[in-house]
């Protein structure tokens, strides 16, 4: 039995939120049903969030005894004003919704790609190692909903977050690093068939009801592409900004050429490219040969006036340490591997930070 949007809103009209009923408040999000899953949101000021998680709890209860409804995810937000006072008109279409500073995180950054393959999530782990090195307090989170890595990346494939409470997660802890995903709430093999209503909601959820502890950076593995993740992330969190990651190759560059323009339609700062695979040495012979080009990221960078963050060779070493949970700049720090993501790291936190050196502290090494 198929569960439609009137259906949700009759239901709605039993949960009161200040004497009124909940459809009436101008506090609901567009509402989201597929395949017997409800999805919504209900707009607060962050103060608010203690004494409405009761009226969100009622409105996920009244919704999941709706018949055909399998699940209910109902969520808090503080990405716009509540409606006030009564009666109040809800936020325009297309009107962006209101940047809110994560509590205890000091600086967010964005990794992203205009094409997935280019080893996106392998720098964004390998990169907050490198600020961990740096003696800074790190977080990491995965955005990219349809194709979770942190998981396999930091080793922690299998383990859930602990709930501290109501529905606050305990983010899990990889080599040093505070590290949430989808792929914990998941099973691995399960596809993630969600819309964009569903997928900004979680990605909100990550942000929000996680208990991040004083962070110095946040750094944010964003989904391949210019599209709902991309812009939720640019228009609810005041972004430091995007380090574009791509290969050499021309169609490669072209996606990259995108990221950067939408990172910039969006008023979100460009703190470099990185060019990841850029050579490869033979392991029997030493010959270098440039299997993607060589060059070509550097070069667009250039042409677009952003930072050359640096390089990142196509190496077996990199790609194995991957797949095992054991990221090279934890198990290797000395080699030349995770020299060049320390490297690209430094960059980065002098961008975000307009100069400021990352503080030192002594090595940890993952035997």
């Amino acid at each position: 039995m198929a569960v439609s949007t009137d259906d949700v809103v009759r239901a709605l009209a039993a949960v009161q939120l200040d004497g009124r009923a909940l459809p009436e408040t101008g506090r609901l999000s567009a509402i989201l049903s597929e395949g017997g899953r409800v999805s919504f949101s209900l707009a607060i000021e962050p103060s608010e969030a203690a004494r409405l998680e009761p009226v969100r709890q009622a409105a996920e209860q009244a919704v999941k005894a709706l018949p055909g409804v399998t699940a209910a995810f109902v969520s808090l937000t503080a990405d716009r004003p509540p409606a006030k006072p009564a009666p109040a008109a809800p936020r325009q279409p297309g009107a962006p919704p209101r940047a809110q500073a994560i509590p205890g995180v000091r600086h967010v950054f964005a990794v992203a790609s205009g094409k997935g393959g280019v080893g996106k999530s392998t720098l964004a782990c390998n990169l907050a190692l490198a600020l961990k090195a740096r003696g800074l307090k790190v977080g990491l989170m995965d955005a990219d909903i349809y194709g979770p890595s942190a998981p396999r990346l930091f080793g922690l494939g299998g383990k859930k977050p602990r709930v501290i409470s109501g529905r606050i997660l305990e983010p899990l802890d990889g080599y040093g690093v505070q590290v949430m995903s989808i792929g914990f709430l998941v099973e691995e093999e399960t596809a993630m068939i969600w819309r964009g209503p569903m997928v900004i909601s979680a990605i909100t959820q990550m942000l929000r009801e996680v208990a991040w502890s004083e962070l110095d950076v946040l750094v944010v593995d964003m989904p391949p592409g210019t599209g709902d993740a991309q812009l939720t992330m640019a228009q609810t969190v005041p972004l430091a900004g995007a380090v574009i990651v791509s290969t050499p190759q021309d169609l490669a560059l072209i996606d990259a050429r995108r990221g950067i323009a939408m990172f910039r339609k969006v008023e979100v700062p460009i703190l470099g490219v990185v060019e990841n695979m850029a050579s490869f040495s033979c392991p029997n012979c030493g010959h270098v040969s440039h299997i993607f080009g060589h060059g070509g990221a550097r070069a667009e960078a250039e042409k677009a006036g952003v930072p050359f963050l640096g390089e990142v060779p196509l190496d077996m070493a990199i790609r194995a340490t991957s797949d095992e949970g054991r990221p090279v700049v934890a198990t290797d720090p000395d080699g030349p591997h995770a020299r060049a993501y320390l490297a690209i790291a430094d960059r980065v936190w002098e961008r975000v930070t307009g100069g400021a050196a990352t503080r030192a502290a002594p090595r940890i090494v993952i035997e």
